[in-house]
């Protein structure tokens, strides 16, 4: 017997397989392992549908936002700055600035602009209400995945269903507490506002009514920690979330948790100039329509950067500054439908996998064996070794195993021999018409090579699509296949090749082919 390097790579291969999917195999402490998905070890399945016609009022209050700033940014006197749903309407009170303004409103997309005189009004056009709406959405199964991401569940599935709905499957959620953590953080809207505290009017916020209010283009807000504390705070805000670069859980001097924050340059310069106007004012902090804090400006504030207070523990704040990072949402979301699953189904699940794994790779080895005698054991040996390492390149990567990606494994068991069997067909073919041993086996795989590579690289292709335009448990199946493709090309035609080259000198002097081959010398 004789190495070659075909041989020592397959030998590598091998222990590769073994080193990285013991941990998975047995279960132990330490290593990374496979992840079990939602079917086989239990969790929540969840179908949220997204409220898309909010996404274009934010649209419009961000407008509104824009025209005030730029307003006073240059020293416009604008009045009656109103909006709704559809629309932004206010009036120019210095007819020479309307030009200046119809400059700064050219470079907003999507809008239709009127003017009456000297008021003008904005509304979204068509179009840009439909690309909002499925930004809403875009935006949303993003914000979720990242929020889910952080959070630290292993592969959460977030994909879209149908115009406006978004499928959610958290794998590993066990505990009631659990359930509500996640379900929390998925639909908390984490919409941060700063909004300026009518002064003039908050005095009598407790004797108005929200008309009175919306009569001044105010609000009326609750604070979170006294729901009894109101606020009357101007409608349109000084600023929002969405200049916001990060968020942080810090402590303050009472040793409280607190989310540190930090704005984008746009962000700062507003923030700087609106403190600056305003000193002796107060400023109210407003997440998700609850005044969190509402302190007084005594200096301009530069540098962007702030703090948000409240009565929450380190975890409540942890997953605050989670959703604060990961963006707020541009339409509320809503339960459509829940359902736990538990994991008895998927203990059953795997016995049944397991079953037909076992079944099927001994069915596999036997028929190899009877059939193909010592070219079978030698494919049997490519079979365990590909099995191995599909099992060490998903536990290496922390790969999700589903239901479906059982039965991609059981499939793999039968294509791995696949490429084997016609090696070994044409072998014996070459060695009935009267080729020696070493010319047979050469020329067998020269010949075999491809057919294998063609159909290989087919199936693999038709796994890579899946894997793309798939979700959940079809991308399971289509990992599970495409690693097997891989690993079976070097086991099948690399590995069992070394083997033969290795084992040669003896085949050759015994030439008992009936042992070697199954079949007649």
């Amino acid at each position: 017997m004789k190495l070659n390097y075909r041989i020592v790579i397959f030998a590598l291969a091998i222990v590769f397989g073994i080193v990285f999917s013991l941990p998975s195999l047995l279960q132990t402490q330490s290593g990374k392992k496979i992840t079990l998905g939602l079917d086989l070890q239990g969790g929540l399945h969840m179908l949220l549908g997204v409220k898309t016609e909010e996404a274009t009022k934010s649209r419009i209050k961000s407008i509104a936002a824009s025209i005030k700033h730029f307003a006073e940014r240059n020293d416009i006197l604008i009045d009656g700055l109103t909006f709704d749903d559809k629309s932004v309407k206010f009036e120019v009170l210095d007819s020479d600035e309307i030009k200046k303004f119809d400059t700064f409103l050219s470079k907003l997309e999507g809008v239709d602009i009127t003017h009456k005189g000297s008021v003008i009004t904005l509304s979204l056009t068509p179009k840009e209400i439909q690309k909002t709406k499925q930004q809403a959405v875009s935006q949303a199964i993003e914000t979720i995945r990242n929020r889910l991401d952080q959070f630290g569940l292993s592969e959460p599935i977030v994909a879209r269903q149908g115009k406006d709905k978004i499928l959610v499957e958290l794998a590993g959620i066990k505990t009631p507490q659990e359930e509500q953590r996640a379900r929390e953080l998925i639909s908390r809207a984490a919409k941060l506002e700063m909004m300026a505290v009518d002064e003039a009017r908050n005095a009598r916020v407790y004797n108005m009514s929200d008309a009175d209010a919306a009569a001044y283009g105010d609000v009326i807000l609750e604070d979170v920690k006294n729901p009894k504390i109101k606020y009357l705070v101007h409608e349109i805000p000084i600023l929002d979330g969405g200049m916001l670069t990060g968020a942080n859980v810090g402590f303050d001097q009472n040793n409280r948790p607190v989310i540190n924050f930090k704005l984008n340059a746009e962000g700062a310069d507003i923030f700087g100039d609106f403190t600056g106007k305003n000193v002796g004012k107060r400023l109210a902090v407003v997440l998700d329509g609850k005044v969190y804090s509402a302190p007084n400006i005594n200096e301009r504030i530069g540098g962007g950067s702030g703090q948000i207070s409240g009565n929450y523990t380190v975890l409540e704040a942890k997953d605050l500054a989670i959703a604060l990072r990961s963006g707020a949402l541009l339409a509320p979301i809503y339960m459509m439908e829940k359902r736990s699953v538990g994991p008895s189904l998927g203990a059953d699940s795997i016995k049944a996998s397991m079953i037909a794994l076992i079944g099927g790779f001994i069915l596999v080895i036997v028929f190899m064996m009877v059939y193909y005698r010592m070219a079978g054991v030698i494919a049997n040996i490519a079979l365990i070794a590909n099995l191995l390492i599909l099992l060490a390149v998903m536990s290496l990567f922390g790969a999700t195993l589903t239901l479906p990606g059982m039965a991609g494994i059981v499939l793999t068991v039968g294509m791995a021999v696949d490429a084997n069997v016609i090696i070994t067909e044409r072998i014996r073919e070459l060695i009935y018409e009267g080729k020696s041993m070493h010319k047979a086996i050469e020329e067998g795989y020269a010949n075999a090579m491809t057919a294998i590579l063609d159909a290989n690289i087919t199936t693999l292709i038709a796994s890579v699509v899946l894997y793309v335009y798939g979700t959940g448990a079809i991308k399971g199946f289509a990992i599970t296949m495409s690693i097997g493709i891989l690993a079976s090309m070097l086991t099948a035609i690399l590995g069992t090749h070394g083997i033969y080259q290795m084992l040669e000198p003896k085949m050759g002097k015994s030439k008992n082919y009936r042992f070697w081959f199954g079949i007649k010398g």
